[in-house]
């Protein structure tokens, strides 16, 4: 039987019950999303940014550099990836490029927030947004641009914090008519603004589960429960890998060997199985 595109197999997901979503900053960390039996992986524009340029999540890497790294997650993996474009680049011509290349490049699906360009981490203070009007442009221009009638697009609204909670879920109401797939209120910051905005919102929402920022860390059971379809947990494993890698280094600087950290490794042959190589053969499947 023929596989279902990965576009169709995003869909199929959401609408069969909440997906978690871990973020992978590269393609190797996607496999091991996969690997682990994830149905989707993310790709975090801060991940992006922070972990391939060493740069913070205020829209420095272009169209360009986003499409060819998110490309090699997606197409590193079986499972479909959904990427964070930020505010798409520029205007609605923009958007509609933004989705002809992520499809080009594999991907399954984008969300695309109505901040003001240069963006802010959603999660810090000081952030603008643009007018529902000008957002709504650039939804439609990307929902017409679709090669792929299945590639999702999720509408992001930063407006909680600069506008207040009922100004979102009329922001969120606004960009569904507009053409939007799925709704991404971004930095809600309780457990009930969650719970409400689902009972007042009927579509697919996503909920972004990053830690140390304003919102509540929430299972991805109580947000199944809640209604919520997708959950992210975009800077998860790269915060831990960060931190390992840090007591890592600090312990070689103090020490000069690495031997007491040889259990806590991937080996090299879990790296070549997660990889699929085999180096008798020196080939690739």
């Amino acid at each position: 039987m023929k596989t279902p595109r990965k576009t169709a197999q995003l869909r199929g997901a959401i609408s069969a019950g909440c997906v978690v979503m871990p973020g992978a900053f590269n393609a190797a960390t996607a496999k091991l999303i996969e690997r682990i039996g994830f149905p989707a992986v993310y790709v975090s524009g801060a991940g992006l940014a922070n972990a391939t340029a060493g740069v913070p999540d205020i829209g420095l890497l272009t169209l360009t550099e986003v499409a060819q790294l998110a490309g090699y997650i997606a197409r590193a993996v079986k499972i479909p990836a959904l990427v964070d474009a930020d505010t798409g680049f520029g205007g609605p011509a923009n958007a509609a490029h933004a989705v002809r290349e992520f499809e080009r490049a594999g991907l399954a699906g984008m969300h695309i927030e109505d901040q003001v360009f240069p963006k802010r981490c959603g999660h810090l203070a000081g952030k603008a947004v643009i007018s529902a009007e000008e957002m709504t442009e650039r939804i439609r221009a990307a929902a017409g641009a679709r090669a792929d009638e299945d590639f999702l697009i999720v509408a992001r609204t930063d407006a909680r914090a600069v506008e207040g909670f009922d100004a979102t879920v009329e922001r969120a109401r606004t960009y569904l008519a507009a053409g939007a797939d799925a709704i991404f209120p971004e930095a809600l910051e309780t457990a009930r603004e969650f719970r409400d905005f689902a009972r007042r919102i009927e579509a697919p929402l996503m909920a972004n589960m990053t830690e140390f920022g304003r919102s509540p860390l929430l299972s991805a059971r109580q947000l199944a429960a809640m209604g919520y379809r997708i959950a992210i947990f975009p800077l998860t494993a790269f915060r831990v890998s960060m931190h390992a890698a840090g007591e890592c280094l600090r312990d070689l600087k103090r020490h000069g060997s690495q031997r007491s950290w040889l259990a806590r490794m991937q080996t090299r042959s879990e790296l070549y199985e997660l990889l699929g190589y085999d180096p008798i053969r020196d080939d690739l499947p």
